[in-house]
């Protein structure tokens, strides 16, 4: 047996092609990943130290070397997440190259991906859907719900994926697998695992415990059973420079997680999972009187605007591969997603609201691999179908309103597709890979509010979309140098929250239903070379996606009692976003490596601006500015227990705005907003076999500055300790 230790970087710092666009350039050696979910648990002393992490899953939907994907894609490891010390899954992707990451609130995030963010991007956890029916436009707090200590690797796939992955895969695929048992030694074994965090510029305390059991049974099968759960308690941000501590942006989560894998052999498996995870009084500080003008910021006026964010996910799966037959591989899964959002809030006229919904998801996907003369054949099909409820309490007028909350009452939505991928290899430098899908999706309201009546109205609507897709990739030198690229089309359907959403938007926007919307359609180009050297890492990438029928708001030319602008939304965007990535890590020598990235970005829509009658081009929104990072990392070069490194994250100003952006006065500065550079300096340390200890000063000149759209400043100078250890 493999003796297992913890992922420490400095004793994995595996090879220069790991994930290097994020600067994480030692790596943990990896097995192989099981396709659409089941993690595998790291294992940090292999044979190879020096091993490439070797398959990818979620750009193929199946096994794929990741020199071999025809598209742009980044893995991140746990090493990654805990080295960087990120506090939410939508953090972890903010070093990546095309991606922002906008964080409404301290609690809450939603990453940009070329331009991309809400509804427009795809987040898997273990092969299902995180994305249900009630996704706001715009960046929501969702993805934060996602527990970053319960992750074991991440998968990004960047561009349109709606051929596998269907409604939203826009500007990118993300998929979170979760941690396996990690317990395998012969007859019965048991271990624990603690995990301690603190940071200075929040005062928080994060602290996860693992239980992992695991038994060889005597027909040669192994069971291993994961229990986890953890604690978190943010206080305060203490922000760089003049704007000092912000009030109102501490919260509380807590999460539990339990996990049973049985192996009937070396070829297939059964996974039963569970897992639950709380935010409580999370904070959109922004819209509260406790927010802090910055560079000309407006103040809320609310005096409480807090969110409680209840998820739980458990699902059954079952994976064979290598089965020789008709059939190679067979993956399915029968899942049961709940997403509980509840927003209290008590306006500035003392007014109090309840308001929120429930969202019960049933989902079922069954995928299949065929070896065929024409290539390797993935095909399947899948189905989720959302249960909504929705509810407004309010102190006056009434206490309760019963046609709907935010969105519809009483509704359901279902999206079923069937999908197939052929990827033919003409030799061992040259392969294309051919997609196809239809996509089926029904909305079914009972209760909906009429915004001109304010009667009760039903919504009972269907689209169906067929996309396509082609990619390459061709190795220039083998196994060193690759150019790919591809056309891919994307759709999104109309959920409902475009359908029905009553409910506060931007600043002192209201929306209002629109029920007679159109699917959106995208179509994606790229071309990118990568390459891949004993020293040398980079990767290039250009891309371009026009929009059809894209479902933006804009004003109806009529103001709510409470004063706010009403809008509505309608398929009136088309447009084009366009960027460049660049990507590279070298190491100079030995032990020292120096690593960066940088992105360029532009994109414009059509949309009602200062006329309603006709639309003009405007910028994208929250279009990201000019960004990049520049680090070297350093790497003890005897036993390989230390490892250090400088990070510089840099963005220019942001002052490509929209309309709505501009109007947007409690998150974007007039003018836009200021760029910055920020400097971290970060080391590791292997105390023991089995114990990590991580230490982070993050904003190191206390630098006082706000990510694009954000609702808050972000932390200034802040110490950070992770202790991780493995019994």
């Amino acid at each position: 047996m493999l003796q297992r230790t913890l992922p420490g970087r400095a004793q994995a710092r595996g090879a220069v092609v790991a994930v290097f666009l994020t600067g994480a350039v030692g790596l943990t050696a990896q097995s192989t990943p099981p396709a659409n979910g089941g993690g595998e648990p790291e294992r940090a002393l292999q044979d190879d130290p020096q091993a490439k992490p070797k398959l990818i899953v979620t750009a193929n939907r199946s096994e794929l070397p990741a020199f071999d994907a025809a598209a742009s894609i980044e893995t991140l490891f746990h090493a990654d997440l805990q080295a960087r010390s990120y506090r939410t899954l939508p953090q972890a992707l903010r070093d990546l190259p095309g991606v922002l990451v906008q964080e409404t609130g301290v609690g809450q995030g939603s990453p940009y991906i070329r331009g991309w963010t809400g509804y427009h991007n795809v987040l898997l956890i273990d092969g299902v859907r995180l994305n249900n029916s009630v996704f706001r436009s715009g960046p929501n707090q969702y993805w934060a719900t996602v527990d970053p200590l319960l992750i074991d690797r991440i998968e990004v796939v960047k561009g349109s994926s709606s051929v596998l992955y269907g409604s939203d895969a826009v500007g990118g695929t993300v998929q979170a697998f979760t941690k396996d048992p990690w317990t395998d030694e012969p007859g019965f074994s048991a271990g624990l695992s603690t995990f301690i965090r603190y940071a200075s510029a929040d005062s928080s305390l994060q602290g996860r415990g693992e239980l992992s059991l695991g038994h060889w049974n005597d027909d040669g099968s192994h069971t291993g059973v994961l229990v986890g759960g953890d604690r978190k308690f943010f206080d305060d941000v203490e922000a760089g420079g003049g704007s000092g501590r912000l009030p109102n942006t501490g919260y509380d989560e807590w999460a539990f997680d339990t996990k049973l894998v049985h192996r009937f052999d070396e070829h297939s498996r059964l996974v039963l999972a569970h897992q639950k995870f709380r935010q409580i009084d999370a904070p959109r500080t922004h819209r509260t009187n406790a927010a802090k003008s910055w560079r000309g910021t407006a103040v809320g006026s609310d005096q409480v605007h807090d969110f409680d964010q209840d998820r739980s996910l458990s699902y059954v799966q079952y994976h064979s591969e290598d089965l020789g037959g008709a059939i190679d591989a067979i993956h399915a899964n029968v899942s049961f997603h709940s997403q509980k959002e509840d927003l209290f809030r008590v306006r500035s006229n003392g007014r109090s609201e309840n308001q929120g919904f429930d969202v019960d998801t049933y989902g079922f996907w069954l995928s299949f691999e065929s070896k065929t003369q024409v290539g390797l054949l993935t095909y399947g099909f899948e189905w989720y179908r959302d249960r909504v409820d929705s509810y407004l309490l309010q102190s006056s007028p009434g206490a309760f309103d019963w046609i709907q909350g935010p969105v519809a009452d009483a509704a359901t939505y279902d999206l079923a597709a069937v999908f197939v991928q052929d990827r033919y290899e003409f030799d061992d430098r040259f392969d294309v890979t051919l997609g196809a899908r239809f996509n089926y999706a029904a909305a079914d309201a009972d209760s909906v509010r009429d915004p001109a009546t304010n009667a009760q109205i039903q919504i009972d609507e269907d689209w169906s979309d067929v996309v396509f897709s082609g990619r390459a990739n061709y190795e220039l030198v083998s196994d060193q140098l690759a150019l790919f690229g591809g056309i891919s089309q994307g759709f999104r359907a109309p959920n409902l929250s475009d359908l029905s959403r009553f409910d506060s938007a931007r600043s002192n926007e209201f929306e209002i239903p629109s029920t007679d919307l159109d699917s959106e359609k995208f179509v994606s180009y790229e071309l990118g070379v990568r390459a891949e050297t004993e020293r040398l890492a980079a990767q290039a990438s250009y891309f371009w996606t026009d929009v059809e029928d894209l479902i933006t708001r804009f004003p109806t030319g009529n103001t709510r009692p409470g004063g706010e602008t009403e809008i509505a939304k309608g398929n009136v965007g088309d447009g084009w976003v366009w960027g460049l990535e660049l990507g590279a890590s070298y190491r100079a020598i030995d032990n020292l490596t120096v690593f960066g990235n940088v992105t360029y970005m532009e994109g414009m829509v059509s949309n009602y601006t200062t006329s309603l009658t006709q639309t003009t081009g405007d910028w994208l929104t929250r279009l990201m500015p000019l960004s990049g990072q520049i680090g070297v990392r350093w790497d003890e070069p005897v036993e390989q227990r230390y490892w250090g490194e400088a990070l510089v994250r840099m963005a220019g100003d942001a002052n490509k705005l929209s309309f709505a952006d501009s109007t947007d006065t409690q998150r974007i500065p007039p003018g836009g907003t200021p760029g910055y550079a920020v400097l971290d300096l970060g080391a590791g340390w292997q105390v023991k076999e089995n114990a990590t200890l991580n230490l982070r000063c993050e904003n190191v000149t206390d630098v006082d500055y706000r990510v694009h759209g954000s609702g808050n400043n972000m932390a200034g100078r802040s110490f950070v300790v992770l202790m991780e250890s493995r019994f």
